[in-house]
């Protein structure tokens, strides 16, 4: 008889940074119903990123899982996340009178390299409806209230979406900002999924694992951070991990 090796999880780091964070369905069903659901998280959100002085820069709520992008506060990710989530799955079992598990496994939780990722990770967040086929266009995109895009354009105005840090990336002047948002997220569009975005470190950072950026002595990978190699040995050091 042949047993499969079990590796056991590697525990959070829980370090005050940028935040790729990823929540899905258990079993692939839906968590966010309808436009109820859709707007008592975000609510529900919030609150925890005024109580934590946590920065939202991007978000996605899709039926069957939430995508976000922010910069933690005065908690650990993980106190941040069991407070939204706890709430997030008492408030759904209620309404829809159910019992049971919500979310699948774990949410996923990645560190993230500002520099050159932040605006990436953005743009890749906010296309998610687009590659869903949840809208058809950019056009739709812009007034879609399943993406955060809608603040970045000024459609509609998002409690504690930190929009005015994204566009300064992009300019000192509001419109043209705006103008060179729009350019920089059209060009994702052809990229599609990328799992150069997943964490993994430097071995990820450039087209997947296939070939790994060599840019020290030997390329450094950590499936819970993604950056290059001595970002990722910085994050280790920091957390006291060999």
């Amino acid at each position: 008889m042949r047993y499969s090796r079990i590796v056991p999880r590697k525990a959070r780091i829980d370090a005050a940074a940028l935040r790729r964070l990823i929540v899905r369905g258990i079993e692939g069903r839906a968590i966010v119903r309808d436009d109820v659901a859709r707007e008592r998280f975000l609510e529900r959100l919030a609150k925890l990123l005024s109580e934590s002085k946590t920065s939202c820069c991007a978000w996605a709520i899709l039926p069957n899982h939430i995508h976000f992008l922010v910069r933690t506060g005065i908690i650990p990710v993980a106190k941040f996340m069991a407070g939204l989530l706890t709430g997030c799955a008492a408030s759904f079992n209620k309404r829809h009178r159910r019992r049971g598990r919500l979310f699948q496994n774990r949410y996923k939780s990645i560190l993230c390299e500002e520099d050159p990722y932040f605006l990436e990770l953005v743009s890749y967040i906010h296309l998610n409806p687009l590659r869903a086929g949840i809208v058809d266009s950019m056009e739709e995109l812009d007034g879609c209230p399943c993406s955060g895009r809608s603040a970045l354009v000024h459609v509609v105005e998002r409690e504690r979406q930190d929009a005015e840090y994204v566009l300064a990336s992009f300019g000192a002047e509001e419109k043209t900002a705006q103008g060179l948002y729009r350019a920089f997220v059209a060009q994702g569009i052809s990229q599609g999924r990328r799992r150069d975005l997943s964490g993994g470190g430097a071995m990820r950072s450039n087209q997947g694992w296939k070939a790994p950026i060599r840019d020290s002595v030997r390329p450094k990978g950590d499936e819970r951070i993604l950056g290059q190699s001595s970002f990722v040995l910085g994050v280790l050091k920091s957390a006291d991990e060999a």
